[in-house]
């Protein structure tokens, strides 16, 4: 299959980024840093969580947030929201695009989710089924698709088959998540081969990897080789579960974008303007930042 000519970059820094974050970014930083992922030239930035803010408090200004945020023509803003609680929250402050969150795997389900996965994932229709009749488009996250860190390896049917509940109850599109990082090239690609000989179109799969071992980068790389193009990543390689702290930072968006640069895949995003951003937040976190370009392009970069 050849590789795809142009890719999609979901920038998941001010969400699943700051959430594993121990330091709060005041409202206005979180603002600036959506701004500057959207000069860089992303068109769809994960802004934001309607979770509860005593689970996740790094996002507990989710409304202050979307109201203050300037919106721009083409640029899409999606938001997690775990319930239909969540969504009232969501859709309220102005929310235009919503995102639910499942596991593949039953013990993350418990730990994060206090709910068996099937349980999370029938509940999930009415939240959807309100969304779409309100005109919003629907991602849904699935959470530990390789394998879980208290489960063992995660089936790669059963991962079929929560991808496929997600899609028929209405979502537009299902981001895999290797959640603890541990996934390989070939398990990936023997993932996809599976989605794909199950009937699930590739063009409704978004991949989101974690770099524990520090084959994020690799994995994404097979993916775009059997025609994924929906990546999500985060600017500087933030990233994390508050819920699976074993769990590395997420692909950091310089890091793709350099090898996209180097194959000549079109992303629209701009590679210097995101290793000054992710430079600015490493300084309004207070720590360096594990996307590995960042840290090596030229300070003048």
């Amino acid at each position: 299959m050849p590789r795809p000519k142009r890719i999609t970059l979901v920038e998941v820094a001010p969400r699943d980024g700051l959430q594993a974050e121990s330091r709060a970014l005041p409202t206005a930083t979180k603002v600036a840093l959506i701004d500057r992922l959207a000069d860089a030239g992303h068109t769809v930035i994960e802004c934001t969580s309607f979770v509860s803010p005593a689970a996740v408090p790094q996002l507990a200004d989710a409304e202050d947030l979307l109201r203050a945020l300037k919106r721009r023509r083409g640029v899409r803003y999606p938001v997690l929201v775990p319930n239909e609680k969540g969504l009232e929250r969501a859709l309220s402050a102005g929310a235009d695009e919503i995102a639910v969150f499942a596991s593949a795997s039953e013990s993350y389900s418990r730990k994060n989710l206090n709910r068996p996965r099937d349980e999370v994932l029938a509940g999930y229709a009415p939240v959807v089924r309100r969304a779409k009749d309100a005109g919003k488009r629907v991602r849904g996250y699935l959470s530990m698709v390789i394998a879980d860190p208290w489960d063992g390896p995660t089936p790669p049917d059963v991962v079929r088959e929560c991808a496929r509940k997600l899609l028929d109850m209405g979502c537009d599109e299902v981001s895999l998540g290797d959640t603890s990082g541990v996934g390989t090239p070939h398990e990936v690609a023997s993932l996809l081969e599976l989605l794909l000989g199950g009937s699930i179109p590739l063009a409704t799969i978004a991949m989101h990897f974690h770099d524990t071992y520090g084959q994020a980068l690799a994995n994404a790389n097979v993916a775009m080789s059997l025609g994924v193009t929906t990546f999500d990543t985060s600017t500087g390689g933030i990233g994390g579960s508050p819920f699976a702290k074993m769990a590395g930072g997420n692909l950091a968006t310089e890091d793709l974008l350099y090898l996209c640069r180097g194959e000549g895949i079109e992303t629209g995003v701009d590679l210097d303007a995101i290793v000054s951003t992710a430079r600015w937040l490493s300084s309004e976190l207070g720590h360096e930042l594990p996307g590995h370009v960042s840290r090596a392009f030229p300070p003048s970069s």
